[in-house]
């Protein structure tokens, strides 16, 4: 059989090793993401306070003291992978959440987006999808060539912003994990990056100030621009 048939799948010509994620800080125009450092966890902590069910598909928290969530910052979210970041909305200077980079396999040119958790203030805004989105065109930059994002089968409004974002939507993994003595599905999506051309001219068309009123309301939704990059939907949402 003739070695570069297709039975095989396809060669990965010119693949270049991405380097590991490394920035201190990915600045974009609504969100500033910072590398996260145990000095980070008072304003997270405020923030987060009262809204324990943040915590509901997490493997840890909720958290019910500023030391304790200081305590697992410090013992948990200053690794390498998952890489930590803390974001920042750029408008009001207040830390509102965080995200990492997670299962960082350069070999395969694969990463993930995970251990997303945004509080109310932050979630729903411009800056939640600018950190996210920017997060997402960080890796590509690096030369990584696929992009994941998985949630608890659960986890409806997780679901709901992966495909927001672009993610196509790949399958459940069932009876994948246990979180706090329960049964995890695992829901899988991701970016290639061939998929990602097209959807970096979809993220720069929504966040384009013509695209949103004098009152700050959207005219086009991010996810009616970026279905049209998405090669697979999440059958949980489409109806």
């Amino acid at each position: 059989m003739d070695a570069g048939s297709s039975n095989l799948g396809r060669f990965v010509a010119g693949f270049i090793l991405p380097p590991h994620p490394n920035a201190p800080v990915l600045q974009g125009k609504f969100a500033r993401l910072e590398r996260f450092d145990p000095t980070h966890a008072a304003g997270l902590f405020d923030a987060y306070i009262g809204h324990d069910t943040l915590w509901d598909y997490m493997p840890y928290g909720p958290f019910h003291a500023a030391s304790a969530y200081h305590r697992w910052a410090k013992e948990t979210a200053l690794g390498a992978d998952p890489l930590f970041y803390a974001i920042r909305d750029v408008a009001t200077g207040h830390l509102g959440g965080v995200a990492s980079y997670l299962n960082i396999v350069p070999v395969h040119g694969s990463i993930e987006i995970g251990h997303i958790c945004l509080a109310p203030s932050l979630a729903g805004t411009r800056a939640a999808s600018d950190a996210l989105a920017q997060m997402v065109a960080y890796a590509f930059d690096l030369g990584y060539r696929r992009v994941e994002w998985k949630c608890n089968a659960l986890n409806i409004p997780s679901r709901r912003a992966a495909q927001r974002l672009g993610f196509s939507f790949e399958g459940v993994f069932r009876n994948h994990l246990i979180i706090k003595g329960r049964n995890r599905d695992t829901a899988w999506f991701a970016i290639t990056d061939a998929e990602w051309p097209p959807l970096r001219e979809a993220y720069s068309a929504w966040f384009s100030p013509r695209n949103f009123d004098a009152e700050g309301r959207q005219i086009e939704r991010l996810s009616d621009l970026t279905r049209l990059v998405c090669v697979a939907f999440d059958p949980v949402l489409v109806g």
